[in-house]
């Protein structure tokens, strides 16, 4: 169970990777000179920032999870709780829904996706701490655009729980823009997910 009122880190990993042709999750990427699945360097700063982190994952993902936590070593491996979506063929949506329910008792959440590697960490700790300062939604941003992660106060628990479908939390985002804590990231890293093999060479 989670921690009472703190918030929550969620890292979306359930998705099937079908335009990229593989589990592109687990395709070696060598970033900083450290060469590691493309989603161990996901994970990174999201345990630097929060010291654990719930990642949704789908069924039988046993031999996807063993690999990740011996490229991470025990000591990063033991800050990662892995939460199986029994549904996650069903969206993007579905998966953070199961996050969230995994952790309900929080006061909020910040959600993340596991194609992300260069995500910086200041991105991630900003969003916690617009979070922590009151804020509903926060989100980074970037000259107009918004960005990766995403936060949501602990008042949205119901309608994240009732997510359905592969456009996340996009609807409530849409729907509260005007409530949403901007944190500016001069970072293209917010923006950088890895989709089809050529997404590589942005990396």
């Amino acid at each position: 169970m989670s921690k009472p009122r703190e918030i929550s880190a969620i890292v979306l990993a359930a998705g099937a990777s079908r335009r990229f042709g593989s589990d592109k999750l687990l395709h070696p990427l060598t970033r900083r000179g450290v060469r590691l699945p493309l989603v161990a360097h996901s994970l990174l700063p999201w345990l630097e920032m929060f010291g654990d982190a719930t990642v949704v994952i789908r069924p039988e993902a046993d031999a996807f999870r063993d690999e990740i936590e011996t490229a991470l070593g025990a000591g990063n491996s033991a800050g990662l709780r892995w939460v199986v979506c029994a549904n996650a063929e069903q969206g993007m949506a579905t998966s953070l829904a199961c996050g969230v329910r995994a952790n309900r008792a929080a006061a909020g959440w910040l959600i993340g996706l596991a194609d992300m590697p260069a995500l910086p960490p200041a991105a991630i700790a900003g969003v916690r701490n617009a979070l922590s300062g009151g804020a509903g939604l926060a989100a980074t941003h970037s000259n107009g655009r918004r960005g990766h992660p995403v936060g949501f106060a602990a008042h949205y628990r119901e309608e994240l729980l009732a997510l359905r479908g592969d456009a996340g939390a996009r609807c409530l985002l849409e729907r509260d823009i005007s409530n949403i804590a901007q944190i500016k990231i001069a970072d293209a890293g917010i923006f950088a997910d890895v989709d089809i093999p050529c997404d590589l060479q942005r990396l």
